[in-house]
């Protein structure tokens, strides 16, 4: 009884601090740089023909009862020299009471700025479905009666704008506009959260330290209302266009290692692993995040891999 009451209290505390106390709704992702299209609208490849396709998942916190976990997948191609467009599911969970599936499409307008840079801006429109089976949180207690699921659709809206270079972008984005209130007071039961406007500043840079050799430093900003601003920092090296490994750091909370290595032409695969810093350090073994990348040219019109590669 006692390990069944720590462990519904451990799942709650996570909900709690996912859902309100640090307004950590959107999920976090260490290899951010490779799933730029969850995060921004305005994510371009410029490369007409191409259909870059990926997928992520995320186990934050292993070991942990309830821990959250995250899984997305995201397709993204230019129809024209200057419109391209993009879908992406996202789905986010904590134990087995909290469920969050996010269904989203893209459309963004490439602009050129000059002969080496673009700016692109982005909207992007889709339903999140909210679902929490609070039955589980029974305790044989009075009150219990409350508890019941929590099942809810939510419309969601997001802007972003990113320019950007061979070798270098700098994003800003706004994924979802709209503010939403899970759990409210209709069954008797105090508000348990609200989703509130993420913020979300990124860039990063290729340098040519050899003709094999190259470092790419990016870094990724995250303000909520409600929260202190969360910044990542990384630095990869990447090796003959092939292997690349680096470290991140995100301030105070955790310290990771990355490594990804194209298998073929068009296929990437990554991991990442974070080392939690912070007050939950010595209840978790750290998070995981497994990454796949497809780079498909279906029609034939790619300027090709060899010819411009992408490192973002």
């Amino acid at each position: 009884m006692r390990n069944s009451f720590i462990k519904i209290f451990t799942v709650v505390c996570i909900a709690l601090f996912s859902l309100k106390g640090n307004a950590q709704q959107d999920p976090m992702y260490t290899q951010y740089m490779y799933n730029m299209s969850v995060i921004n609208p305005a994510y371009a490849i410029d490369d007409l023909g191409m259909l870059n396709v990926g997928g992520l998942y995320r186990n934050q916190w292993a070991g942990m009862d309830g821990a959250p976990e995250t899984a997305n997948f995201f397709a993204h191609t230019g129809l024209s020299e200057r419109l391209e467009a993009g879908i992406s599911i996202v789905h986010d969970e904590i134990g087995d009471i909290v469920k969050e599936n996010n269904l989203y499409a893209d459309v963004a307008y490439v602009l050129p700025i000059s002969e080496t840079s673009k700016l692109s801006f982005g909207v992007k429109a889709g339903v999140t479905f909210f679902d929490a089976d609070l039955t589980r949180l029974r305790t044989n207690q009075a009150g219990d009666d409350a508890m019941q699921n929590i099942s809810e659709a939510f419309p969601n809206f997001g802007v972003g704008a990113y320019w950007f270079g061979d070798k270098y972008y700098v994003g800003l984005s706004a994924p979802n506009i709209f503010t939403s209130k899970h759990l409210e007071n209709e069954t008797g039961l105090a508000r348990l959260g609200e989703e509130n406007i993420h913020y979300f500043l990124t860039g990063g840079y290729v340098f040519d330290l050899n003709q094999n050799l190259k470092l790419k430093p990016a870094f990724m900003a995250r303000a909520v209302e409600g929260a202190p601003l969360s910044v990542d920092i990384t630095a990869n090296v990447l090796l003959y266009n092939r292997f690349e490994a680096g470290v991140a750091y995100r301030f105070d909370e955790t310290v990771s290692g990355l490594v990804n290595f194209r298998v073929t032409p068009e296929l990437r695969i990554g991991y990442a692993y974070d080392y939690t810093t912070g007050n939950l350090s010595d209840f978790n073994d750290g998070t995981h995040e497994i990454m796949v990348l497809f780079d498909l040219d279906l029609l034939g019109l790619s300027k090709g891999y060899n010819v411009s590669p992408r490192f973002f």
